[in-house]
């Protein structure tokens, strides 16, 4: 008998999950390059538009490569059901604004990703949907800010990019309690490194662009959750508004999560490496890594998270002058507003990601001018210290 799917550990199903193979009996997942598909006769045409008879209708909502790459996203996550997107910021913006009407509420954390600020500040509040930020770390304002038509929490966790972690479990209780749903925003993280399915969130979406593909090659996204939030919620809406996934993209993500335990767990030990020699660099002024022991949160990651980051955050002493002479000294890390990619990359937020916030606002998150996010990439540790600590000296 064959054993079941969520009877394989991780590093298994990223490579066998969800295979489709055609007649030809590939080794490597099949590319499906097309828009459409035909039928045998008018009575199946009919049949596949009415749900009755499974099967592909067209590729901006249904294709078997992309079925494929989701199939074995749910079987890592844990979760029943998921929709793949075109980019990670597609899938955020769906699985918020899906579900909500004129009227609704949505309570989110303040430390979030610039792009991911604006769906909550600006774009919801133009639709009638009534937004609250709040400090993520602060579960008080979290049970303040419910109100009866709170329909959606939302969070980053680790937070980008100040690497705060937060209260998964605590919050979704919160949620819960207030007729709300929880929406984790998981790429820092990984679901090589915490489940919120888990932990009691009702959605996880993910930017695949980053770990996901891992070597900077392709945009995606996706969504994971309950069939029954897709199915009321997330399916029709991109099936009609078309935020979709090419099928080469899903392609490449697939060939992406084959390796992504082995990634993530070798930039995760690189990471850690690099936290400790930084942690006591007289040239920097904070260190911030899950993982160690003077993290904030140190605590919550041990109890929530399987292992810490591939990111790094810390603080120049100098300000902007000498944080931008520490970047264009970096022989090795390059610098890009990216992350989770093979090669190193390197971050200034301030100026980048998070440049449209209030000089007050970047100040409350943690954001100084001085703070470098460092996404550690495959190279050899070493290497990557010995260039940082070089970069260091010129600060």
């Amino acid at each position: 008998m064959s054993k079941s799917p969520a009877s394989y550990r991780p590093e298994t199903r990223l490579v066998h999950s969800g295979t489709l193979r055609s007649q030809y009996g590939e080794t490597s997942e099949a590319l499906f390059l097309t828009q459409g598909y035909v039928y045998n006769s008018a009575e199946e045409c009919e049949a596949r538009f009415k749900g009755e008879d499974p099967g592909f209708i067209y590729s901006r909502y249904s294709n078997p490569t992309i079925a494929m790459f989701e199939r074995r996203m749910i079987e890592l996550e844990g979760a029943e059901a998921a929709r793949s997107a075109a980019t990670g910021m597609a899938a955020v913006t769906t699985a918020i604004l899906a579900p909500l009407k004129a009227g609704d509420h949505v309570v989110a954390s303040r430390a979030l990703f610039g792009s991911c600020l604006y769906v909550i500040q600006d774009l919801l509040p133009r639709y009638g949907i009534e937004t609250t930020l709040v400090d993520g770390a602060n579960l008080d304002e979290w049970q303040r800010a419910v109100r009866p038509n709170t329909k959606t929490f939302f969070l980053e966790s680790p937070t980008n990019p100040t690497l705060d972690v937060l209260d998964i479990p605590s919050i979704a209780e919160i949620a819960h309690r207030g007729g709300a749903r929880l929406v984790v925003d998981n790429v820092f993280a990984t679901p090589i490194w915490q489940s919120p399915l888990a932990l009691g969130a009702d959605v996880v979406v993910y930017s695949a662009t980053k770990h996901i593909d891992g070597q900077g090659r392709c945009l995606g996204g996706i969504i994971l959750s309950s069939e029954a939030f897709i199915a009321e919620h997330i399916h029709n809406f991109m099936r009609q508004t078309g935020p979709s996934i090419s099928p080469f993209n899903a392609w490449v993500l697939l060939k992406g999560l084959e390796t992504l335990g082995v990634r993530v767990r070798a930039q995760t030990d690189t990471a850690a490496r690099i936290a400790d020699v930084l942690a006591n660099h007289p040239k920097i002024a904070r260190l911030v890594y899950p993982g160690r022991e003077d993290h904030p949160q140190a605590a919550l990651v041990k109890k929530q998270m399987r292992g810490g980051s591939t990111l790094v955050g810390f603080e120049v002493k100098g300000g902007k002058a000498a944080a931008f002479r520490v970047l264009n000294e970096l022989k090795l890390a390059k610098i890009s507003n990216n992350l989770g990619d093979a090669k190193s990359l390197v971050t200034h937020p301030a100026t980048t990601t998070h440049q449209r916030l209030k000089p007050e606002d970047r100040a409350a998150l943690g954001i100084s001018e001085g703070f470098i996010r460092f996404s550690t990439g495959l190279e050899h540790a070493d290497d990557l210290i010995e260039d940082l600590t070089a970069a260091l000296e010129k600060a």
